[in-house]
C-alpha cells in the first residue's frame, strides 16, 4: 500500500480534528460540513492503511498514528508555507540572484548609483558583476552566464538579444594638469593626436570608436602608447607621458590623480550604451526589477 497517498488539505484536516477533537468544531474551523469532514478522515485512512482517530458518539481521541501523522502534517505545512513565503519574495524580486554583465567603464562609471538604488529596494537579492569587454558582455548574456549586459554600440538580431539604448558617452580629451592640455580650451581632434598619444588597445570599444572618428575626419592616429587597461592609460597620462581621448563614463577607472578634462570640439562620435538581454526568454523577477530601474529616470552621466 503506499502510504504516501495524501496531500496538504489532508495535513489540515487532520491538524484539525487533532486540536478540535470533535468533528463539528473542526468542520466549523475548516468551512465545511461535519460529514464532509468524517468522510475526508475516513478516505485517508483507507489509503494511509492505518486508524488515526478513535471516534464514538461523543468523543474523538487521536491514536498514535494519527498523533504521529499530525506531527508530520505540521512539519509539512511549516515547510509548505515557508516556500510558499519565498517563492512569493523571489516573484517580488525580494530575494533571488542577478547577474550582471558590463565593460569595466560601465560597471566603474554607472553602476555604483543604480546599484545603490536597487540594494535600498531589494536587500535581499544577490547580485554578482562580470567585468568584460563588450564581445565577452554580449557572450555572457547570450549563454546565460548572465541575465543582462552593458555593453557599447548595438548588438545584431542574429545574436537573439534585445538591445535597448540608454545614453551616448561623449569623448573628452585627458591630460595632466600641467602638461599639454593645460590651457582651458576645446581642443580639435587632429591637434590631439598630433601630442604623444596614448590610445586603447585595438578590439576594445573606445579604440574602435576613436579610429572610426579619425578616418571619418579623414586623419590617422598613430599612438605613443598602446595600452589594454583603462587604469593603465590613465597612470601613463597621469606621469606626464601624453594625453588621450576618452569616454565620459571612463573616468573613474583612470583616477583622478593630477588629471584634466577638456572638451573636444570635432570628435564627430560618441559610444552608445546599451543593455542587452536575450530574446524570447521571460527575465527572472530581480533581473525585471532592475531593468524597470534603469528605465526609470534619467542615468547619471547621460547627455
Amino acid at each position: 500500500m503506499n502510504r504516501n497517498n495524501f496531500d496538504l488539505e489532508d495535513c489540515r484536516v487532520v491538524l484539525a480534528l487533532v486540536e478540535a477533537r470533535s468533528f463539528r468544531l473542526a468542520a466549523e474551523k475548516l468551512g465545511q460540513s461535519a460529514s464532509t469532514l468524517s468522510r475526508s478522515i475516513a478516505g485517508l485512512e483507507t489509503r494511509l492503511g492505518a486508524r488515526l482517530f478513535d471516534r464514538d458518539t461523543r468523543n474523538v481521541e487521536a491514536t498514535d498514528e494519527g498523533l504521529a501523522f499530525a506531527r508530520l502534517a505540521e512539519r509539512l505545512l511549516n515547510t509548505a508555507a515557508g516556500g510558499v513565503a519565498d517563492f512569493n519574495a523571489f516573484l517580488n524580486a525580494r530575494r533571488g540572484r542577478l547577474v550582471i554583465a558590463g565593460l569595466p567603464s560601465v560597471t566603474a562609471g554607472l553602476l555604483p548609483e543604480l546599484l545603490e538604488r536597487y540594494v535600498i529596494a531589494h536587500p535581499e537579492v544577490d547580485l554578482r558583476i562580470l567585468d568584460a569587454l563588450s564581445d565577452s558582455v554580449v557572450a555572457s548574456v547570450a549563454n546565460g552566464e548572465a541575465d543582462l549586459g552593458f555593453t557599447a554600440g548595438t548588438v545584431g538580431t542574429r545574436d537573439q538579444l534585445s538591445f535597448q539604448a540608454l545614453m551616448d558617452d561623449q569623448f573628452v580629451a585627458v591630460g595632466r594638469h600641467d602638461g599639454l592640455l593645460a590651457e582651458d580650451r576645446p581642443y580639435a581632434l587632429a591637434e590631439l593626436i598630433r601630442m604623444p598619444f596614448i590610445a586603447m588597445a585595438r578590439g576594445t570599444s573606445v579604440r574602435e570608436i576613436l579610429d572610426g572618428a579619425c578616418g571619418l575626419a579623414g586623419l590617422q592616429v598613430e599612438p605613443r602608447f598602446e595600452v589594454s587597461h583603462l587604469a593603465t592609460a590613465g597612470a601613463l597620462v597621469a606621469q606626464g607621458l601624453g594625453v588621450s581621448a576618452m569616454p565620459q563614463l571612463t573616468l573613474p577607472v583612470l583616477g583622478g590623480r593630477d588629471l584634466i578634462i577638456r572638451p573636444i570640439a570635432d570628435f564627430g562620435a560618441s559610444r552608445r550604451i546599451g543593455l542587452v538581454w536575450r530574446s524570447g526568454r521571460t527575465l527572472s523577477p530581480p533581473a525585471r526589477a532592475f531593468l524597470k530601474l534603469v528605465r526609470s529616470g534619467p542615468l547619471q552621466g547621460s547627455n
